[in-house]
């Protein structure tokens, strides 16, 4: 479930270069995904994600790629001379490890120098013009957005989309989520291991903790295992740690001192992450393997189990998987079983190529510094331990080559998505981040090597000479998509946006004004774009006769919800959650939709409709 950019980012690159020229490269243009598990899917050249969302969705895709370009643009065009101050700070109650038995394999001396399992600092970049007007904030903090589980239907920024919205929402007083000049980004960092789901596993069925190596429920196993947060529900616990994460931002915003200054400087390689040769100390070397995932990955977390009760901490294989496999994908070699024990293979994903490399082999490792700041950009998720070994490498390795105090910020996810990162030890325990570590136990040792290599390189001026690497595949012809388009339609006698089930005359402070429509399917809009929203909840203002809107559809307060019916109908029903801050007075709701048309022998048109509701009124109680 996350944001994998390798297809977004080189897309991202050829527009950009189209229109700026060498301004933006491979070396100085980083896509962090903040990620969360409740966003569309669909839009990953490599096909272990393609099947997993049902064929490449190229509307969703292209909407993406055009996003992040639109706002580098508007970046771009906003630019101006500042200042970029630096401040770091621990944040308490937000986070859990979701695999402590696996990080009690890291050796005793090592856990001793730390006096928790996760990483609690949040390093904050404070953004301000010559004038001291606030710009922007960059933040980053190791934990999971997976305060929504995966019962949840509804596209949602989980709980560090929630910091940056309550953060955007207090510096941009009186526009709309996503449309004020401030920008808040609350970027990921070493979450590998990190839950947010602070209550811990209890086995659902019987309210027992089921924190053992294996995840598992005496009654019910694994599936009946899940981290609880500290909310009523979900929605309720990704505000809980949502607003925690932002009030310690606030915090440390408000707090900032340090300037930060010195030159930029910007380093990226690609490197086939299948076969590096790693020096374990003077004499002895080992060996990176070609991609393969392990039982555990099927077995899921605490924070979302997987389909078929499969266990974590499984160290042997399983006859009937191990038949099934061989008979539908072939059998695994010996080379790479051998690389990758202990872990047992259930998905020799490296050695399968049809109809394309089912996992990435060519790897970006890419460092950008400002100043002080050594920005590394992982292609993935790097666990607690593994993060900590990381930076204390990268950190001693300016130190090396004259740059002492160095701040080492691991940013998540970046440029191409590769699972998880454990550390040796942690890979031995075989749990859901070590199965998913798919180039083997020496992975983490490897990264190291590799970010070494760049920090050197700025360090000592000499980036020009590093070698680009092996240029990653691009993948032409993708699995289509296995949803097919279908037009839509509405029912006798009815129109796109009529009311079905219309709202009350009257709500109060607390309740929920819900209406249904006549819908169409919501993934029209990503091809035509008239609409900027999907819905409004907008204000009578009597004293210029006008309705202003109060919510779109990034507000919190708003739910949009969409069913499928039959042979293209649909309808959409839309919520508003009335705060207790709402103004009394006068409102509707509208929807803006597309249908999708079609005439024989033409080709498909994508249409604009809305639909709006009666007026109604707001009460206090």
């Amino acid at each position: 479930g996350n944001s994998a950019k390798t297809f977004e980012w080189r897309n991202v690159l050829k527009r950009l270069q189209s229109k700026y020229g060498s301004l933006y490269r491979r070396d100085n243009v980083m896509l962090s995904g903040i990620h969360t598990h409740s966003g569309p899917g669909g839009y990953f050249q490599y096909t272990v994600f393609v099947i997993a969302s049902e064929g490449f969705s190229n509307r969703t895709f292209e909407y993406i790629v055009t996003g992040i370009v639109k706002s580098i643009e508007m970046a771009h065009q906003n630019m101006k001379p500042g200042k970029i101050f630096i401040n770091k700070g621990n944040v308490e109650g937000t986070q859990i490890n979701r695999s402590p038995s696996s990080y009690l394999w890291n050796p005793p001396s090592e856990r001793a120098r730390y006096s928790s399992n996760t990483d609690k600092e949040m390093v904050i970049l404070k953004m301000v013009d010559l004038n001291g007007v606030d710009l922007g904030l960059i933040s980053w903090f190791a934990i999971h957005p997976v305060s929504m589980n995966n019962t949840n239907h509804l596209v949602n920024s989980d709980n560090m989309g929630y910091a940056s919205y309550l953060f955007e929402q207090e510096k941009n007083k009186g526009y709309l989520p996503g449309q004020g000049p401030y920008v808040a980004a609350f970027a990921s960092s070493n979450l590998g291991d990190v839950s947010p789901n602070i209550l811990g596993p209890r086995c659902v069925n019987t309210g027992d903790s089921c924190d053992n190596a294996n995840s598992s429920c005496p009654i019910g196993g694994p599936s009946m295992c899940i981290a609880m947060g500290p909310g009523h529900d979900m929605l309720n616990s990704t505000q809980i740690i949502g607003e925690i994460i932002y009030q310690r931002a606030k915090e440390l915003y408000a707090s900032t001192s340090q300037e930060v200054t010195g030159p930029l400087a910007a380093a990226h390689q690609w490197v086939n992450m299948s076969n590096v040769t790693v020096w374990l100390n003077s004499t002895h070397t080992a060996k990176t393997c070609k991609p393969a995932l392990g039982y555990s990955f099927a077995a899921g977390t605490i924070d979302g189990f997987g389909s078929f009760n499969f266990t974590q901490g499984t160290t042997v294989g399983d006859p009937f998987w191990e038949i099934l496999r061989d008979q539908i994908l072939g059998k695994p070699s010996e080379e790479i079983k051998n690389c990758h024990k202990p872990k047992p293979i259930l998905i020799h994903t490296g050695e399968l190529t049809k109809p394309h490399p089912w996992h990435p082999e060519i790897v970006d490792v890419q460092m950008i510094t400002v100043g002080s700041v050594a920005i590394i950009a992982i292609p993935g998720e790097f666990t607690t331990m593994s993060g900590r070994r990381l930076r204390e490498a990268v950190q001693a390795e300016f130190a090396t080559y004259g740059m002492q105090n160095m701040t080492a910020v691991i940013s998540g996810l970046c440029n191409v998505y590769t699972h998880y990162i454990t550390t040796f030890e942690e890979y031995q325990a075989q749990r859901y981040e070590a199965a998913s570590t798919i180039y083997g136990p020496h992975t983490l040792s490897a990264y190291i090597q590799l970010f070494k290599a760049l920090a050197k390189a700025i360090a000592t001026d000499t980036v020009a000479n590093l070698s680009s690497g092996p240029e990653p595949p691009f993948f032409k012809q993708l699995i289509a998509s296995l949803i097919p388009n279908i037009v839509d339609r509405a029912p006798l006698g009815r129109n796109f946006g009529d009311v079905l089930q219309p709202v009350k005359s009257t709500y109060r402070m607390g309740e929920v004004a819900e209406v249904t429509f006549v819908g169409a399917n919501p993934k029209n809009s990503a091809e035509n774009q008239t609409h900027q929203t999907f819905l409004t909840v907008e204000k009578y203002e009597a004293t210029s006769a006008t309705w202003r809107i109060v919510h779109n559809d990034a507000s919190w307060e708003t739910r949009f919800y969409w069913h499928k019916g039959l042979l293209g109908h649909s309808n959409a029903t839309m919520q508003w959650h009335i705060p207790e801050s709402a103004q009394p007075g006068i409102y509707r709701m509208r929807y803006f939709g597309h249908i999708r048309k079609q005439e024989l022998l033409k080709p498909a048109v994508i249409l604009p409709f809305e639909g709006t509701t009666s007026a109604f009124e707001v009460v206090a109680h």
